[in-house]
């Protein structure tokens, strides 16, 4: 007798394309930087002021979509949060004032942008217990394949259309998209009438007890350990979305052409997709510690490398090296999460988690902007990057999971 599909690969499946979507518009972003500017003559300041905006409401309101995807489940959230993506994308080609830019990509695709991490891998975080890391890889894969792809796709559609009609492109596709993909998800398999991995019997059941029963917002915040990851996630996110929002504008001041410039984007969101199933797996076999450490020395390498990159195949390294750590990065604080405090209010806590990522997020490409335009170079930028980057896996080395009697076990 053939054994009852599992849905949780729906799941999967679902949460691939959400990530590819929501983040391959992120990643586009940085290729109009150089429209906006010759267009309306705007400062590095005031456009990356914009992207700070969306980071920082990407986090704020992705506190409140964990703690309402604990309770309702992700279908509604993630239809909102597609609608307003789409829309606030869509109609950035109709801007002509940075006021716009600000209200459309700061606000609504920054709510739009809320839902890709906390829901997706929050979700996922509940429908697999053996293979999360593994599951929570193939998800950000699907990051990985939008950074690889969208970019491009913008650039060809300026080239051949101009930037309105790359934003009313790209928009139209992610509200389709989003709202479609969408109805798919499922809060748990229980509301299917099945057991997380697609188990049954009585270890699924104390799986299940084992992760409800982990610890709840406020014993989370009395340890040590959930304030510490909170930092350190400051730490990457302010890295890593600096790089994202500030390399193709860094490589056309080397005079790289723009499809070139993109493709370093490009090739970061491609080697990422490596970083991400390879340290999502790594992770169910090591710990998320050790994972977190690895990634971590192998961001460092790349940043380091990009103090003394100033040709195209330096860049192209430097993306190759940094894109797998910027994907395992991304990938493993989930699973992290989870292993520190369990899962019965994994939403909530990632979402905290995750805003005191995109606070740093938020801060690290407007600092960028702004030493830019004082000192017409991203010398000092890059520098900071480590330094911070540095700080970060000095955090980690420090994690220790809690006690057993904390975690409610």
């Amino acid at each position: 007798m053939r054994s009852k599909y599992f849905y949780g690969y729906n799941i999967v499946a679902a949460g691939f394309a959400i990530q590819a979507v929501s983040i391959g518009a992120l990643f586009a972003y940085g290729v109009f930087f150089r429209e906006f500017q010759a267009e309306f003559g705007w400062s590095r300041t005031t456009i990356a002021g914009a992207s700070s905006l969306a980071f920082f409401v990407m986090g704020a309101v992705g506190i409140l979509a964990g703690r309402l995807n604990d309770r309702i489940g992700p279908k509604i959230l993630i239809t909102v949060a597609g609608a307003s993506l789409g829309i606030g994308y869509l109609l950035l080609s109709y801007i002509q004032l940075p006021w716009q830019l600000y209200l459309l990509y700061g606000l609504l695709v920054g709510i739009g942008y809320s839902t890709h991490d906390v829901i997706t891998l929050s979700t996922i975080a509940r429908w697999f217990v053996k293979r999360r890391g593994m599951m929570s890889g193939i998800v950000k894969v699907g990051t990985g394949c939008g950074q690889l792809f969208v970019p491009l796709i913008a650039t060809a559609l300026i080239a051949a259309f101009g930037w309105r009609y790359a934003c009313f492109t790209i928009g139209s596709a992610a509200l389709v998209a989003l709202v479609a993909v969408a109805q798919v998800m499922r809060r748990d398999p229980q509301s299917v009438g099945m057991l997380p991995d697609g188990g049954n019997g009585e270890s699924a059941a104390t799986a299940i007890a084992a992760g409800e029963g982990g610890l709840s917002l406020r014993e989370a915040c009395r340890t040590r350990q959930f304030w510490t990851l909170c930092l350190a996630e400051f730490m990457v996110f302010f890295c890593l979305l600096t790089i994202v929002v500030h390399i193709v504008p860094h490589a056309r001041d080397l005079g790289l052409p723009p499809a070139i410039a993109a493709g370093v984007l490009s090739t970061i969101g491609g080697v990422s997709m490596l970083g991400r199933f390879t340290m999502g797996t790594v992770n169910d076999r090591i710990g998320g510690k050790r994972a977190l450490i690895i990634c971590f020395v192998i961001l460092l390498c790349g940043l380091i490398w990009l103090q003394v990159s100033h040709a195209a195949w330096m860049l192209f390294l430097f993306a190759t090296v940094y894109g797998f750590a910027h994907g395992g990065l991304f990938t493993v604080m989930s699973p992290m999460v989870a292993e520190l405090f369990g899962i019965g209010s994994h939403g909530l806590l990632f979402g905290i988690v995750l805003f005191s990522g995109t606070l740093g997020g938020a801060l690290g490409p407007l600092m960028a902007g702004r030493l830019f335009d004082i000192t017409g170079s991203y010398r000092l930028v890059f520098l900071i990057l480590t330094v911070l980057a540095v700080i970060g896996f000095i955090l980690i080395t420090t994690l220790r999971p809690p006690g057993k009697d904390a975690r409610g076990n």
